[in-house]
């Protein structure tokens, strides 16, 4: 598999009043097209930072970030909106669905965002929710909907465009056990099908568990774990 993703010596500060607070030092990835990569680590440690410098919602204080061969640090703020706009799916703790949409609307909007909704992928994007069973909510609202049903159909909006990569926040930190488990089997099973790239931030061990490689962010840099099991979490 070739290299999707070089995080190339990332440094990340943030002044907080006199002081200043150092979240990453160094921090170096690469990341291969259709990799599954796992980030755990402590409330605060920049699990969430990280998600954020590779989607380019915020920009590193030193160092780069290549995505299939481009330097998204090297590009203006409206650059990298139309790039994480194209490029970029997000699955979030709490859903973040647009309460005054329906389901179908909330899945189609980063294809009407990206001026590439039509016939054909609107065809594909309700595919995708017969899929996962909730073809019959199309035209229900979100506050309808269970937590894991909201989450499933927000697995969806963040594949419908083919992103080049999956970022997942906590996806499963918002629900029971139970269902928690059926929506990572869900999301692991769509992620290897349409062969995607997908970084998982969590505290969950269980969660980590589906990933090819799995990091613990600690003291700034990312150490690599064993695949069975991370302890002291």
């Amino acid at each position: 598999m070739t290299t999707l993703i070089d995080l190339l010596d990332l440094g990340k500060r943030y002044h907080e009043g006199d002081s200043e607070r150092v979240i990453f030092h160094n921090l170096s990835l690469n990341i291969r097209h259709g990799e599954l990569i796992a980030i755990l680590g402590k409330s605060g440690s920049g699990k969430s930072t990280l998600l954020n410098l590779v989607s380019g919602i915020d920009i590193p204080t030193s160092g780069k970030i290549i995505i299939e061969g481009a330097d998204i640090t090297r590009s203006t703020e409206q650059e990298r909106t139309l790039f994480r706009r194209r490029h970029i799916g997000f699955i979030f703790q709490f859903f973040n669905l647009i309460p005054t949409l329906t389901v179908g609307e909330n899945i189609l909007l980063p294809l009407e965002l990206n001026g590439r909704l039509d016939e054909r992928q609107s065809q594909n994007a309700y595919s995708l929710l017969e899929e996962v069973g909730l073809l019959d909510r199309v035209d229900s609202f979100p506050d309808r909907l269970s937590g894991g049903e909201q989450q499933r159909v927000a697995i969806i909006r963040a594949l419908v465009h083919k992103p080049l990569v999956l970022l997942a926040d906590e996806p499963t930190g918002n629900l029971d056990s139970d269902t928690g488990r059926q929506v990572l089997d869900l999301l692991e099973r769509l992620v290897r099908q349409h062969g995607m790239t997908m970084i998982l931030v969590t505290h969950s061990q269980e969660a980590a568990g589906i990933a090819d490689r799995i990091f613990k962010v600690q003291h700034g840099h990312l150490i690599e774990q064993p695949q069975n099991g991370v302890k002291g979490q």
